[in-house]
Protein backbone atom coordinates (compact mmCIF):
# COMPACT_ATOMS: atom_id res chain seq x y z
CA UNK A 1 0.00 0.00 0.00
CA UNK A 2 1.49 3.02 -1.51
CA UNK A 3 -0.87 5.53 -0.42
CA UNK A 4 -0.46 6.28 3.22
CA UNK A 5 -3.56 8.09 3.80
CA UNK A 6 -5.29 4.51 1.95
CA UNK A 7 -2.47 2.39 4.70
CA UNK A 8 -4.43 4.49 7.77
CA UNK A 9 -8.11 3.86 6.87
CA UNK A 10 -6.58 -0.20 6.46
CA UNK A 11 -5.02 -0.02 9.70
CA UNK A 12 -7.52 1.06 11.68
CA UNK A 13 -10.18 -1.06 10.65
CA UNK A 14 -7.77 -4.21 11.14
CA UNK A 15 -9.34 -5.03 14.58
CA UNK A 16 -12.84 -5.10 12.96
CA UNK A 17 -11.44 -7.39 9.71
CA UNK A 18 -10.09 -9.40 12.51
CA UNK A 19 -12.80 -10.08 14.62
CA UNK A 20 -15.38 -10.69 11.95
CA UNK A 21 -13.27 -13.40 10.51
CA UNK A 22 -12.84 -15.02 13.88
CA UNK A 23 -16.47 -15.76 13.88
CA UNK A 24 -16.73 -16.67 10.84
CA UNK A 25 -13.84 -19.17 11.46
CA UNK A 26 -15.16 -20.29 14.74
CA UNK A 27 -18.99 -20.79 12.98
CA UNK A 28 -17.46 -22.71 10.20
CA UNK A 29 -15.43 -25.08 12.62
CA UNK A 30 -18.29 -25.69 15.00
CA UNK A 31 -19.75 -26.80 11.53
CA UNK A 32 -22.71 -24.61 12.65
CA UNK A 33 -24.82 -22.58 9.81
CA UNK A 34 -26.07 -18.91 10.63
CA UNK A 35 -29.03 -20.42 11.36
CA UNK A 36 -28.16 -23.34 13.44
CA UNK A 37 -26.00 -20.51 15.11
CA UNK A 38 -29.03 -18.32 15.65
CA UNK A 39 -30.74 -20.84 17.43
CA UNK A 40 -28.25 -21.08 19.62
CA UNK A 41 -27.35 -17.41 20.98
CA UNK A 42 -31.13 -15.94 19.89
CA UNK A 43 -29.44 -13.80 17.37
CA UNK A 44 -31.43 -13.16 14.34
CA UNK A 45 -29.62 -15.13 11.63
CA UNK A 46 -30.31 -11.24 9.72
CA UNK A 47 -28.03 -9.91 12.71
CA UNK A 48 -25.49 -12.92 12.22
CA UNK A 49 -25.16 -12.01 8.63
CA UNK A 50 -24.98 -8.51 8.94
CA UNK A 51 -21.88 -9.10 11.50
CA UNK A 52 -20.37 -11.19 8.99
CA UNK A 53 -20.32 -9.31 6.61
CA UNK A 54 -18.94 -5.83 8.18
CA UNK A 55 -22.39 -4.68 8.37
CA UNK A 56 -22.64 -4.71 11.86
CA UNK A 57 -20.46 -3.76 14.86
CA UNK A 58 -21.18 -6.35 17.74
CA UNK A 59 -21.51 -5.39 21.49
CA UNK A 60 -19.36 -7.43 24.13
CA UNK A 61 -22.00 -9.05 25.00
CA UNK A 62 -23.40 -9.85 21.77
CA UNK A 63 -20.03 -11.46 21.33
CA UNK A 64 -20.21 -13.32 24.45
CA UNK A 65 -23.17 -14.83 23.26
CA UNK A 66 -21.85 -16.08 19.94
CA UNK A 67 -18.99 -17.54 22.04
CA UNK A 68 -21.23 -19.50 24.42
CA UNK A 69 -23.18 -20.86 21.11
CA UNK A 70 -20.20 -21.78 19.52
CA UNK A 71 -18.83 -23.81 22.84
CA UNK A 72 -16.08 -21.04 23.37
CA UNK A 73 -14.80 -18.58 25.80
CA UNK A 74 -14.42 -14.97 24.92
CA UNK A 75 -10.86 -13.74 25.42
CA UNK A 76 -10.27 -10.06 24.35
CA UNK A 77 -6.69 -8.81 24.83
CA UNK A 78 -4.37 -5.45 24.40
CA UNK A 79 -1.02 -5.73 22.74
CA UNK A 80 1.27 -3.56 22.12
CA UNK A 81 1.15 -0.98 19.51
CA UNK A 82 3.36 -1.49 15.86
CA UNK A 83 4.96 2.00 15.30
Amino acid sequence: MKDPEFKAEYDALEPEFAIIQAIIDARRDADLSQKELSKRTGITQADISKLENGNANPSLRTLRRLAKGLGMRLKLEFIPAKN
